[in-house]
């Protein structure tokens, strides 16, 4: 059964929801084929059980959700069902069809959190002993890689990063956060010895000796964008034989990774990691959670 075989007056209303839809959200042909999918599917099923979109109850749209479950529907499928079913009866009520809200209660379904890619120490090592380090851009990159990797910075952080906000002398980095929150991150001996030898060597030549406060600049002497250190991320991933999927991400979740595989507490690494919510950085106690297993399982005797 399809859209076209629907009560006429169901029908019509299906498609007046999804040309407003359309209208107002600007959505995708594909967003749009998905929704009308999606609401054609629950239309039919509603027919099945002798109701209708319009005349559908609280308890009919549970048994709708249980359909969905007993047929194996993904978690995240059925919160985009959910999403646009309450697109559809929001609209209901404006345009004055509805007077009550059939799913105003109902809440999404809780979607698994997705771990983060991240590479293994070995992995790490290779990228950061990649770059040319007779290069100007090679040992910007290298140091660049060391810092990220030191201090778990989102990469809008680090390119960002201005003379005022490193401390050589104390070993620590002033970043400011999502929120504008401002927080101090150690550095470790092995990028502050590295972030010496970049400024002794290389960023003078990156700026021709001008007085800017960029840290990181590019080749025009401009803060560098996002984007810009990503495509160099990729290339001395490539370079270093790294063929594993990467992301903006990648050395902030291994920073994160390695530390707690380590033994460190993970209030330290929310704190590191700029997290206001411990819950943000409870994803990473999974990875390393994995980890332990896969050691015991190599190591153990009776692994």
């Amino acid at each position: 059964m399809t859209a076209a075989t629907l009560p006429p007056e169901e029908s019509l209303i299906l498609e007046r929801y999804l040309d407003a839809a359309w209208m107002e959200k600007g959505l995708s042909e594909n967003t749009l084929s998905s929704y009308r999918r999606d609401l054609e599917a629950y239309a039919n099923w509603l027919v099945g059980q002798g109701s209708g979109l319009i005349q559908v109850s609280h308890g009919q749209f549970l048994g709708y959700l249980a359909h969905r479950y007993e047929k194996n529907f993904s978690s995240r499928s059925t919160a985009r069902f959910l999403s646009c079913a309450r697109g559809f009866y929001r609209f209901q009520l404006r345009e004055g069809v509805l007077t009550e809200n059939p799913i105003a209660s109902v809440d999404n379904p809780k979607l698994p959190r997705a771990l983060p890619k991240s590479l293994t120490e070995a992995d790490v090592e290779k990228l950061l002993a990649a770059p040319e380090l007779d290069d100007p851009l090679g040992l910007r990159d290298r140091t660049m890689l060391e810092v990220l990797y030191a201090c778990g910075l989102r990469v809008s952080e680090l390119v960002g990063l201005t003379l005022s906000q490193l401390n050589l002398r104390q070993g620590v980095i002033r970043v400011m956060g999502k929120g504008s929150k401002e927080r101090l991150i150690p550095l470790g001996q092995e990028a502050s010895d590295w972030l010496e030898r970049y400024l002794r060597e290389a960023r003078p030549v990156l700026l021709n000796n001008r007085p800017e406060e960029v840290l990181f600049p590019s080749l025009r002497a401009q803060p560098m964008t996002r984007q810009t250190f990503w495509y160099r991320i990729k290339h001395w991933a490539q370079v270093a034989g790294i063929d594993k999927p990467l992301s903006p991400h990648t050395l902030r979740h291994a920073f994160a990774t390695h530390l707690l595989n380590h033994g460190a507490d993970l209030r330290v690494v929310q704190l590191l990691l700029g997290h206001s919510d411990l819950s943000t950085t409870q994803i990473y106690t999974h990875v390393a959670r994995a980890r332990m297993k896969e050691q015991h399982a190599q190591h153990h005797p009776r692994g």
